[in-house]
């Protein structure tokens, strides 16, 4: 069964109707461009998402990487798929034309990316984390960093890492114990352990290079503290040609449940006379630069996590239109349907498929406004504007993070649910993207640590400046959405939902100022709370603007029944998801302490 990648339509939709990409073109970095520049970029991407990366899904997830003691092997065609994406520019998507890239936004990169995602997200894996290192090489690195390396991150002869997590810690990097110890020449020697390094072993191309977070001394005023290193496999010469190994041996590859053809390695560094490093930026600022990596992944991993879910939805959208078991009902004692029906045409699985339908494009379109921010906290017209899209996107990006790795699981399981014992088999591919999707809540920070940040350290930021201008365009937007009589319910009930988030946000953030860990104890429901608000203003952007497209449809045909798809989804996530958090409000607004106050020796 041939399954779309994602839905154009949709990609669309969001692009040019919802964010309005072509604003711009009136920017003077996007000038040289046009809609048909955007589009030709995307199509592309698609392309070589569906001839490089569709092709091997399942044969990566079932012949896995393997190590032999000497090399990592992967199934050949994620070669062809890494050098597909290097030739087409995609690596260099981001640079100015000087610089040899193709000067795109981040919204069309994005959604160019997500083509690959959808394809086969373990194999698009590698692509993302190159080209976070290079940003943070382009960022924060010195001009003979940039010079020796960038080049060839760009154009595909090297891939990237980033190496923070050890085996005796996790998210608190604080507590690592990798060091890095000063040498004469200027450059350090690293010694450590680092696990599950996504990409950090394979014989794809010439060099990898890892940003290492690793424990330095200031020799001033003997201050420990955590800095950041480029750290190759291979020591490179001034024009990046491979010199020696460097002292970074691969342990082993980690066996996963999915996302399996992305190799997960245990590194050592340091094994003899120690890993050679070379300071990034200042000393012992490296959790800082690094947060630049992480936050953009962060945010490419809700595009993962709404992709995978897209394309589950997709799968099991088709089969439930071929797939016949049972017979409607019809009226009388013992009246019967002469036929089997689709299963769509039940009223249980059309509420499956349209619940993951209001979670995956609620997913996408939220990973995209992120994108928006980011583009505008980059090349907004005023320094103010510019400031005002940064702060918003530092606000939600561990929502943009969290609410579609969590759904977009659970619309991974919706579909497993419509297939019935179909998509429990191997068969079909929803199950694989079930367990794909769900490292996808797991690494980046977990769900946990994601609502910390939220409730701790991100609503009362720039005095709660950014929580009270994103509630105040939510506040517009439902007002403005009373004004349809299709979305005037809708509108009511997103403006009780903004008081909901302002009450218990302040009830909580007092709570804490007197007991921090009491007031954090249900961060994670504050951060489900606080997501359903996010996700409900996202369909109402969108119900809105299908509203305007309704009024120039001729009342029938795909256009119009897209639109009707689109305020469907949106009453049914607003009427039927943002209801629960009435529930999470008790449990917020009533500080409830039993997971906090349970002993383990109650277990």
């Amino acid at each position: 069964m041939h399954i779309q990648l994602l839905n154009d339509r949709d990609i669309e939709f969001l692009l040019y109707e919802v964010y309005d990409v072509e604003r711009l073109l009136t920017r003077p970095r996007y000038q040289d461009h046009s809609r048909e520049t955007f589009d030709s970029s995307l199509e592309t991407a698609k392309k070589i998402a569906q001839k490089y990366f569709a092709n091997h899904y399942a044969k990566g997830d079932a012949h896995q990487p393997t190590f032999d003691g000497k090399k990592v092997s992967l199934v050949e065609e994620t070669q062809m798929a890494w050098d597909a994406v290097a030739d087409a520019g995609f690596l260099a998507a981001d640079c100015s034309f000087e610089e040899g890239g193709m000067q795109l936004p981040d919204m069309i990169i994005r959604l160019a990316n997500a083509y690959f995602y959808a394809a086969n997200a373990a194999t698009a894996g590698y692509s993302l984390l190159c080209v976070g290192a290079a940003h943070l090489i382009q960022e924060f690195g010195s001009d003979e960093q940039r010079l020796h390396f960038l080049p060839h991150m760009r154009n595909g002869r090297f891939t990237g890492t980033m190496a923070l997590t050890e085996p005796g810690q996790g998210s608190s990097l604080q507590d690592i114990s990798t060091k890095a110890i000063l040498t004469s020449d200027g450059t350090y020697r690293l010694f450590g352990q680092k696990m599950y390094i996504s990409g950090g072993d394979h014989e794809m191309t010439e060099n990898i290079i890892h940003m290492v977070l690793a424990k330095t001394v200031c020799p001033k005023s003997e201050r420990e503290g955590i800095s950041l290193f480029i750290c190759p496999k291979h020591l490179v010469d001034e024009n990046g040609e491979i010199l020696q190994p460097n002292d970074v041996a691969l342990v082993g590859l980690l066996h996963k449940m999915g996302f399996r053809n992305a190799t997960s390695t245990v590194l050592n560094f340091g094994e003899k006379e120690g890993a050679k490093g070379y300071l990034i930026g200042e000393l012992n600022q490296g959790l800082s630069y690094m947060f630049q990596m992480m936050n953009e992944a962060r945010i490419a991993v809700g595009m993962f996590a709404a992709t995978l879910g897209y394309q589950g939805f997709n799968y099991s959208l088709a089969y439930a239109k071929q797939r016949k078991q049972g017979r409607k009902s019809s009226s009388g004692p013992k009246a019967r349907a002469p036929e089997q029906v689709e299963i769509i045409q039940h009223a249980d699985v059309r509420r499956m498929l349209l619940m993951q339908k209001s979670y995956v494009e609620a997913g996408l379109a939220m990973t995209c406004y992120a994108s928006a921010l980011y583009e505008d906290s980059k090349t907004g017209e005023t320094q103010e504007s510019r400031d005002t899209a940064l702060m918003v996107l530092d606000l939600i990006t561990p929502v943009v993070k969290s609410w579609p790795a969590k759904y977009g699981l659970e619309a991974n399981d919706l579909a497993i649910q419509v297939l019935g014992g179909a998509g429990y088999i191997q068969d079909h591919p929803v199950e694989q993207y079930y367990r794909d999707n769900r490292l996808n809540p797991i690494h980046e920070g977990t769900e946990g640590i994601q609502a910390i940040d939220l409730l701790g350290r991100k609503v009362v930021a720039n005095e709660g400046k950014a929580l009270e201008y994103l509630l105040e365009l939510i506040n517009q937007d439902a007002t403005r959405a009373k004004e349809y009589d299709m979305t005037d319910r809708l509108g009511d009930k997103l403006l009780d939902a903004v008081n909901d988030v302002r009450e218990v946000t302040y009830l909580l953030l007092g709570v804490i100022a007197e007991d921090r860990e009491r007031g954090l104890a249900n961060a994670t429901i504050y951060l489900d709370f606080f997501g359903r608000v996010f996700a409900s203003w996202i369909w109402l952007q969108q119900a809105e603007k299908a509203i305007l497209g309704l009024s120039t449809s001729s009342g029938e045909g795909v256009s119009h029944d897209f639109y009707m798809g689109k305020l469907q989804a949106a009453k049914f996530y607003i009427n039927w998801e943002l209801p629960k958090i009435k529930q999470h409000r008790d449990v917020l607004v009533g500080v409830y302490p039993e997971p906090l106050d349970m002993k383990a020796q109650w277990f």
